[in-house]
């Protein structure tokens, strides 16, 4: 072995030793800013719980809407648990300043890869600023037909719970770009039945029992908006229509309870409620 060969081995060998003999203070030293960044992390973690606690006090005891709450507790969350993150980073001995460019350069590609997030967001501010519906809204989105009760109005999505419990997820842009029916805005919603009666029945009668139906229902709103009229004189019934007003909330129980009551009171006052029928009439041959 040459002189220079075991030069080299004898400096590889003080490297190794000193790096034995700084071993025990470095995973020291490891271990500290580990167990101090934990603990760090889950005292933020508990403080950003704890601000978004009180904003969404502060803001229902300020009559905020529910939907705005949301959409800013959601953005609130997602800003605190960056400067957290940053926090922490920074006690591993990263540039706090580095990241947040970093971070920033990535971000515009990102944005380019993500438009429609991007588009998602803005939605849900419009929707908050503009207001077409609000949380507990019942609407129907005309895109595609999706209908339930605004649960929820987040940063990318809105939630809404159908009527058989089901929890459909729209993303806030195509709720924002399309038309949509909100059947909540108004406090009063009308209610249009159609019940067929034979051309035998008595009309007018039947558009007495009819009035006599509306008038009892506690339901219905008692005044001029009430209608009871033939609506059309089709191939084998006489159409009659009613039509009435009620408080939103009790339109379908009202509906419901109103086609039963007028086919029972039909069928007690022998007024016929046609169905489709087939008569065949059979031509007898005379040579036979």
């Amino acid at each position: 072995m040459t002189q220079e060969e075991l030069r080299e081995l004898n400096e590889s060998m003080n490297a190794l030793e000193r790096f034995i003999a700084e071993l025990p203070e470095k995973a020291l030293s490891l271990g500290v800013r580990v167990l101090f960044a934990a603990l760090i992390f889950f005292i933020g973690f508990r403080l950003i719980k704890l601000i978004r606690k009180i904003l969404k006090k502060s803001l229902t005891k300020a009559s905020v809407e529910l939907g705005v709450i949301q959409f800013l507790d959601s953005l609130l969350k997602i800003a605190l648990n960056i400067i957290l993150i940053l926090i922490v980073a920074s006690n591993f001995g990263f540039d706090a300043t580095s990241v947040v460019a970093l971070m920033g350069s990535a971000g515009v590609a990102v944005g380019l890869a993500l438009q429609g997030s991007l588009s998602n967001i803005a939605g849900g501010i419009l929707i908050l600023l503009l207001k077409p519906f609000r949380v507990g809204d019942y609407i129907i989105e005309d895109s595609n037909g999706n209908e339930g009760t605004v649960k929820e109005i987040g940063i990318f999505f809105t939630k809404l719970q159908t009527g058989d419990n089901k929890i459909v997820i729209l993303p806030n842009g195509t709720l924002a770009n399309n038309s949509m029916t909100n059947f909540s805005e108004a406090h009063l919603r009308r209610v249009d039945i159609t019940v067929g009666i034979s051309y035998d029945a008595d009309i007018q009668k039947a558009k007495d029992i009819l009035w006599r139906i509306i008038n009892e229902d506690a339901d219905v709103k008692q005044d001029d908006t009430k209608k009871v009229f033939v609506d059309s004189l089709g191939a084998s019934e006489v159409v009659l229509g009613l039509r009435v007003y009620c408080e939103n909330a009790k339109y379908w129980e009202l509906k419901w309870r109103l086609l039963e009551t007028i086919k029972l009171t039909f069928d007690k006052e022998n007024i016929e409620i046609p169905y489709q029928k087939l008569d065949v009439h059979v031509l007898k041959d005379d040579n036979e």
